[in-house]
């Protein structure tokens, strides 16, 4: 972080009462966190309130807490007291945007976002310094974390923006005020949050909102409304650039997985590079050594208990509807000495679509040459109903026992299995976890 005063602090939250006066580390929102001279921001959580921390928070050696009520017991000079936290640190991380010198990079999209932005990440890091969100940190607070955290000494840096409603993106990319402003793709998730899939767009699109002047959008043109992006980037008086099937850069590209959503990826990094006026030969060369994340499509080779090998695809990070199709299709045509087998999770945030979807899934399945089908959670049970006979079928209702029944009663000898399914609700990733600690 750039180092700033606590008097330029008060400034920037508007905040006119007298305040101690030093330099400030860095900016904290948890309390275990906290080393001498850093500054506190009490951000109220789900299960916790950063208030109940401040007074520890300065036994360890903060010299400022951002607050939202005067604390007692706390000398109120070292209090700045705002009408909300969160908003405030958003403030601070904009504050120090606007001290980076060097390009900033905004992405958002439906799927694949993290996955983009880390082989922009590994792509830009040929040609200079680069800063970028780490893992998917955001949202309303790793937004601002990525901003007061940013390398300052950086050439690029690249802010990753999600959302699950209407309004989100606008106001992170008023802190982010990104030079370039991608969107991936739109797909319908976290649909129950919105009338239609069209506001899903609406949203993703007001990523251009926060763009500098004369700054540039890349947009996916074989995207769901694409249209509406291309649009509202105008309406921002953008530099319009676009990648798909027919616009991308003329390159020969060596991706380790050639399917479809790989290509898409390369062509949203390299139309970037491009733009930017770097050498697409070689960003394609490096791209070519990029290898999948774990959770996100990353490939192991693991022992069974009673000998022989089987290969883990670990997709568990998410379960969005047209991610698990490129999934399925993905597996369907990976050549195999085994058998194919699918481990899927319940899909999350559908609302009254979540039916219908799972069902579409078990279509997918339906039509594959994949052999053996594992439900994990009572949304899968619709998703089952719709493969047939001639392919096994299991269902658990959580993901209990799900690894020891692959290991002990399932996976032979040169098998694939693609694990897959909403994070935080299926928990997928525990079970791909306990595979690979257990067949290493």
């Amino acid at each position: 972080m750039q180092k700033i005063s606590t008097k330029t602090l008060a400034k920037i939250l508007d905040y006119g009462r007298e305040i101690v006066d030093c330099e400030i580390d860095s900016v904290v929102t948890d309390s275990r966190n906290i080393k001498p001279g850093d500054v506190f921001v009490a951000i109220k959580g789900e299960k916790f309130d950063g208030h109940d921390f401040v007074k520890e928070v300065f036994d360890k050696g903060a010299v400022l807490a951002v607050v939202d009520h005067l604390v007692e017991g706390v000398p109120e000079e070292k209090q700045i007291i705002v009408p909300d936290t969160l908003k405030a640190y958003g403030k601070i991380g904009e504050y120090n945007r606007s001290k980076f010198r060097g390009m900033v990079i905004g992405l958002t999209g439906s799927a694949g976002k993290t996955t983009t932005k880390e082989e922009i990440k590994f792509v830009l890091s040929a040609f200079g310094r680069v800063y970028a969100t780490e893992g998917n940190h955001n949202n309303n607070i790793g937004v601002p974390a990525t901003l007061c955290d940013m390398d300052m000494e950086a050439d690029f840096a690249i802010i990753e923006m999600g959302m699950s409603a209407k309004g989100e993106i606008e106001e992170l990319t008023h802190y982010v005020k990104p030079d370039v402003a991608i969107v991936t793709n739109v797909y319908p998730m976290h649909i129950e949050f919105f009338e239609n899939f069209e506001g899903i767009a609406e949203a993703k699109a007001e990523i251009f909102k926060g763009l500098k002047k004369g700054g540039v959008a890349i947009i996916n043109e074989d995207t769901n409304f694409a249209d509406i992006l291309e649009t509202r980037a105008k309406e921002n008086g953008a530099k319009i650039v676009k990648f798909g099937k027919n616009h991308h850069p003329d390159v020969v590209l060596k991706l380790q997985d050639e399917e479809e959503h790989n290509f898409y990826n390369a062509w949203c990094v390299l139309t970037l590079v491009k733009e930017m006026g770097l050498d697409v030969e070689k960003a394609a060369q490096k791209l070519s050594e990029f290898g999948a994340l774990p959770g996100r499509g990353a490939k192991y080779k693991l022992h069974l208990p009673k000998g022989g090998e089987y290969l883990l695809i670990d997709d568990s990070y998410s379960g969005q509807p047209e991610a698990m199709k490129i999934a399925i299709k993905s597996l369907d045509k990976m050549p195999c000495q085994g058998r194919k087998i699918v481990v899927l999770g319940k899909m999350a945030e559908l609302g009254s679509t979540s039916k219908a979807r799972h069902e579409e899934i078990g279509k997918e399945v339906a039509k594959s040459n994949i052999d053996i089908v594992i439900g994990v959670c009572a949304e899968m049970q619709d998703m089952l109903a719709q493969v047939p006979e001639t392919k096994e079928k299991y269902y658990f209702a959580n993901k209990d026992g799900v690894d020891e029944f692959l290991l002990n009663k399932c996976l032979q000898n040169n098998d694939i299995v693609l694990i897959k399914g909403a994070r935080y609700s299926s928990k997928m990733y525990m079970v791909a976890e306990n595979l690979i600690a257990k067949g290493k």
